[in-house]
Parts: C-alpha cells; sequence; structure tokens
C-alpha cells in the first residue's frame, strides 16, 4: 500500500490545527486512563498529598457533575479549540431565535464516533454559540461512568459536559429564570456503532426517554442535526449478526461505552491513524417544538410528542441537505 505522507512545506497554521486535533483525541482515548494512573502514582511519592487533598475535595464536590457541573471560561474560549475548529472546519447554523427566557432540550444527531461536532459547538465557543444564542447557556450530557475518574472529572466539566442521569437533567432544565440549554447526543453510544461516510441511520425510533423529560419539565425540544458528523472517520465492517457486532454490544452492555473500530489518517500521513479526516461537520439548530407540561404524561402523550419530533427533524434534514452534498434520495432512516 502506497503512503502519502504530509509535505513538508505545509503552513504553521495547518501544523498547529492538526496538533489541536492530536490532543482532543488523545484526551478522548486515553487522557482518562493517564489521570487514574497519575492519581495512583502520586499516592506512593512524596507528592501523596496531592491526591489525598484531591481525594477529599472529590468527595466534597461528587455531586457537582449533577448539579450543572463547573464550567471554566478560560477554557472553553482557549485558541486551542479555534484551530480544532478551522482543521475541519466546524461551523453552527442557526435557524431560529431561542428565547434567553426558557430553557430548552436539545437532541443532537448523529453521535458519530467521537461526537466531534457536539463537543465543539456545545463545550467550547469555537463555533460562536454565545453569538448565536445570547443569554443562553449550553450543557452537553455525558456518560456519568467519565465523572467518577479523578483530575479528568473536572476537565469534563470545565467545558460544560454534565452527568447523563434524570437527576442532572431536571437540575438544568428546573433552573429558574431560563437561559440554559441541555444538549442530549440521543443515539448514544450505540449509535456510533453505526457511523461511517453516507450513513444517515440514526437510533430514534424508540429512544422517548428524552421527550418525556421535556414534557415532565414543559421544555421546549429543538432537533439538532450535524452535517458531515459520521463522514469524519471509516469504520471496521460490522454488519448487524456479524461476530464483531455481537462483541461490541456485549461490551457495551458491560462496560456502557461502545467501542467501534475506526480509523482515518495519521499525523503525518493520510492513509492510516485515528486522526480524523479534514471534512467539513456543518451542525445546523432547528427551531423549538412547543411542549406542553405534564407531570406524568401517557404512553399516548410521548408517542405523540416524539411523532412530532421525528417529523421536524426530518423536514430540518431535507431543507438542509442539498447545501451539503446529500444525495436527493437519501433520507433519514430511524432504527
Amino acid at each position: 500500500m502506497k503512503v502519502d505522507f504530509a509535505p513538508l512545506s505545509l503552513p504553521l497554521e495547518r501544523r498547529l490545527q492538526t496538533a489541536s486535533v492530536v490532543q482532543w483525541v488523545f484526551s478522548f482515548l486515553g487522557l482518562a486512563q493517564c489521570c487514574i494512573a497519575a492519581f495512583i502514582i502520586l499516592f506512593f511519592t512524596r507528592f501523596w498529598l496531592v491526591s489525598a487533598l484531591y481525594a477529599a475535595w472529590w468527595f466534597l464536590d461528587r455531586e457537582k457533575p449533577s448539579k450543572g457541573g463547573r464550567r471554566i471560561h478560560v477554557i472553553r474560549n482557549s485558541v486551542v479549540w479555534r484551530y480544532m475548529r478551522d482543521y475541519f472546519p466546524i461551523t453552527l447554523v442557526k435557524t431560529a431565535e431561542l428565547d434567553p427566557r426558557q430553557n430548552y432540550l436539545m437532541g443532537f444527531h448523529p453521535h458519530g464516533v467521537l461526537a466531534t461536532g457536539a463537543f465543539l459547538n456545545f463545550c467550547t465557543e469555537a463555533s460562536g454559540f454565545s453569538t448565536l444564542f445570547p443569554g443562553i447557556t449550553p450543557h452537553l450530557m455525558m456518560l456519568s461512568l467519565w465523572f467518577r475518574v479523578p483530575f479528568f472529572r473536572d476537565y469534563l466539566m470545565s467545558g460544560g459536559l454534565v452527568s447523563s442521569d434524570k437527576e442532572s437533567a431536571s437540575y438544568v432544565l428546573k433552573k429558574p429564570g431560563g437561559g440554559n440549554t441541555l444538549a442530549i447526543i440521543v443515539g448514544g453510544a450505540q449509535e456510533a456503532l453505526d457511523a461511517r461516510p453516507g450513513s444517515c441511520t440514526l437510533l430514534l425510533k424508540n429512544r422517548k426517554g428524552f421527550v418525556r423529560l421535556a414534557i415532565e419539565h414543559g421544555t421546549p425540544l429543538v432537533p439538532v442535526f450535524s452535517f458531515g458528523e459520521n463522514d469524519l472517520f471509516d469504520q471496521v465492517r460490522n454488519p448487524k449478526g456479524s461476530w464483531l457486532r455481537q462483541l461490541q454490544h456485549r461490551l457495551q452492555q458491560i462496560m456502557g461505552i461502545s467501542l467501534p473500530l475506526f480509523h482515518a489518517r495519521g499525523i503525518f500521513q493520510y492513509n492510516f491513524g485515528l486522526l480524523p479526516y479534514r471534512r467539513p461537520v456543518c451542525t445546523v439548530v432547528g427551531k423549538p417544538i412547543p411542549v406542553q407540561r405534564k407531570h406524568r404524561p401517557s404512553e399516548e402523550e410521548v408517542n405523540q410528542v416524539h411523532q412530532k419530533y421525528l417529523n421536524e427533524l426530518c423536514k430540518l434534514f431535507e431543507e438542509h441537505k442539498a447545501k451539503y452534498n446529500i444525495p436527493e434520495n437519501r433520507h433519514l432512516e430511524f432504527i
């Protein structure tokens, strides 16, 4: 196989873009493990007090991921994220105004392999979320498991990530005065197993918990579709029923996370590696869907709102797909 190496004469700007993505992929795949190792190793050195004091702080602060997190604006506004934005590039598109006096629940689709668009748009200011939606504070839900990792949990919260449990969601949606949006990647880790270039398959047909949550709080639902999200990585073939897919589902049941076998390009060559391809991602935020509040909605009421959400998501996709080179005969498929 011929290897296409990156030319030595690349501008510094592109080198910095690649470096920003390298650190992000590392933080996604390996930073948690490094944090656990550092926490344990420090106990056996003269710096044991660092881990001891952090353990005490961790205990006192244990509820924070379910109480809105603790964002750090310096980190959200870091230049690193702007370089990462320009690597693809990633853009955020607004189609309707969001009233800062109200809270919202956003459904983000698709998950993709590493949820790149969700992270950059909602956990950083690189794409200008606060400029497009003034007065709105974004929160993105992430698997609760990761908030049990020392040091790593603080890094996650600094960007606006919160724990993916009902208590955490209710805390954000019930905040008085409005001005908050809770973004949920509805397809979750399981949907990542179907993330490959050209795929328009969404794990959404029976995902209704977020709809019930919106009804219980009377929170408008906002569909969000990230065009190009599935084009960033290739994935080893894992058709339903194959031994690989069965193994991935089994591991997901045990660990709570999926393990897609993805690949794309490397740091200095373009043929193989774990860095995403330089392909554009455009995240389009749809218009809010009004939801009438009801403390205990019936199954029928949940189904009605869910179907309305599916219709609005399809409409959003159909209205914008031509702009992002999606073939006319390709439509969303819900499984």
